[in-house]
């Protein structure tokens, strides 16, 4: 009886295993098949070998249980990704003190820190990289993207001009990306990556991204060949220099630890503060912070980025805006039925002119001409060079070229004073121009003769010599042939200078 049990459980098994089901096309399938599907797509089961033992309770300390729960803020998911060696010496200790007795500062910028930490941490674990370097740009700007240093390196990385040029941070007249958050960062990491890769220590790729690579790279070849050691501590460095990691290490100290320095850290949600928006028109940045209901304070300080009052689409085709935002900017774009998105737009000096004259084109103050493009006294327009001027009975967005290449190139105005010589035997229009180093139309237009004129022996000649001026007795003297070239420099806002790089 046994037996036909068994043969009958058998016969239902066999026909349990042949049924079908339909699948959500209305195409069969088999039981079998999807099992077989599935048990492919699913990843190689981990079967032990020989006898099973019982895990002893000393082994579970060391076992890595992965947490399903994220971390409760981005501290801690800092602190979670530490990687680097920590230093314990004198110079840290130095600095923890430092920045111990200043909890105002620290509160500072830790608060400012709240906007781009997580975007950095979210690039940092994505190329595997320590979590410590997250903290870097207090040390570098105290997290201040429009900081300047004295040397002109510029954002919250400290990119010199060159070193931004070789990592494709664009630099002219409408956008510095030194100070963009996005391109900035990407290039920080692009950098440190590659210094960690020719010194295989983070320590030494720390320092050269504030020493320079080159200054690195000798300092260790004179210890090789003096045979010395070759790490951070044993090279000779600047103090600047030697003092660097150890800030870092000591903020890092500071973070996973805020209540042995009694620092209070702001509370940072592990979440995006901002999210990035395509542009598709040339737009105000008062209007698309408007739009975006940002006070235009906080706008700015997304898009530090941004030299003039326009944004050019061409140019600067995504804008951050916090994370909410984002949502009420792409609603209240589609509703805007105004028209007019860009009140400015580029123009491009026909030949080189005085500001007045270029004021007198495009139809502006000279004043307003002066301070929406950052022009100081005494300096000519060069042929070429782009401005921000009025958008008039234009819809035509700046083009791309424009926009990625635009440059505004200054020349020192030649000062000039009246003057009256006396024409020798012979003298003519073209020889007295030619003398002075004048053009001949100039000689002649002052004088109201023709540019092919005569003069008479002893005739008086009138003409507008540039002048220098005296640093011994402050007066001004003709001189021919001799432009001015003292220039005043341009007054440049500089909101925060931090240490001098040297990269």
């Amino acid at each position: 009886m046994k037996k036909y049990k068994l043969l009958a459980l058998t016969a239902l098994l066999a026909l349990a295993g042949c049924a079908t089901t339909m699948g959500p096309a209305g195409t069969q399938a088999t039981v079998q098949d999807g099992e077989r599907k599935a048990a492919e797509a699913a990843p190689p089961s981990v079967i032990p070998s020989g006898p099973l033992s019982a895990i002893q309770p000393s082994e579970l300390s060391s076992q890595t249980v992965t947490s399903l729960q994220p971390p409760p803020d981005l501290w801690q998911r800092i602190r979670n990704g530490y990687k680097m060696p920590n230093l314990e010496n004198d110079h840290v200790r130095r600095q923890e003190q430092w920045y111990a007795t200043r909890p105002d500062y620290i509160q500072r910028m830790t608060d400012r820190s709240r906007k781009y930490l997580f975007h950095i941490v979210e690039e940092l674990e994505r190329r595997n990289m320590p979590s410590e370097l997250a903290l870097l740009p207090f040390i570098e700007s105290a997290f201040n993207p429009q900081a300047v240093s004295s040397a002109r390196a510029a954002g919250m990385w400290q990119f010199m001009p060159a070193t931004g040029k070789d990592f494709d941070l664009k630099q002219n007249f409408f956008r510095d990306d030194r100070r963009n958050v996005l391109a900035s960062t990407r290039a920080a990491l692009d950098y440190l990556q590659r210094l960690h890769g020719m010194f295989g220590d983070w320590h030494l790729a720390l320092a050269a991204y504030n020493w320079g690579e080159g200054n690195v790279g000798r300092a260790i070849q004179r210890n090789q060949r003096a045979g010395l050691g070759t790490s951070y501590w044993d090279l000779n460095m600047p103090d600047e220099t030697r003092n660097y990691v150890p800030k870092l290490q000591a903020v890092k100290n500071i973070v996973g630890n805020p209540e042995q320095f009694r620092a209070e850290l702001p509370a940072i949600d592990n979440h995006p503060y901002f999210q990035s928006v395509t542009l598709t028109r040339d737009m105000d940045v008062e209007l698309a912070a408007k739009l975006a209901d940002v006070p235009l304070d906080d706008f700015k300080a997304l898009n530090p980025q941004l030299n003039r009052p326009v944004i050019l689409a061409a140019g600067t085709p995504q804008i951050l805006l916090p994370w909410d935002n984002a949502t009420v900017f792409k609603r209240n774009f589609d509703a805007y039925n105004d028209g007019k998105y860009a009140s400015w737009t580029a123009w491009s000096a026909p030949s080189t002119m005085s500001v007045s004259e270029a004021a007198r084109r495009v139809g502006m103050s000279e004043g307003d001409l002066r301070a929406v493009n950052t022009i100081p006294p005494r300096m000519l327009i060069k042929s070429g060079s782009v401005l921000i001027v009025p958008r008039k009975g234009t819809h035509v967005d700046v083009t791309s070229h424009l926009a990625d290449n635009g440059q505004l190139s200054l020349a020192p105005e030649m000062v000039t004073r009246r003057t009256v010589v006396r024409a020798g035997k012979r003298d003519t229009v073209a020889s007295i121009a030619h003398r002075y180093k004048l053009s001949a139309s100039q000689v002649a237009d002052w004088n109201d003769v023709g540019a092919a004129s005569v003069f008479k022996a002893g005739q008086q000649v009138i003409l507008h010599l540039p002048v220098r001026g005296s640093a011994r007795t402050g007066t001004i003297r003709a001189r021919a042939g001799s432009p001015v070239r003292a220039a005043t420099k341009a007054p440049v806002r500089r909101p925060v200078i931090v240490q001098q790089k040297r990269r």
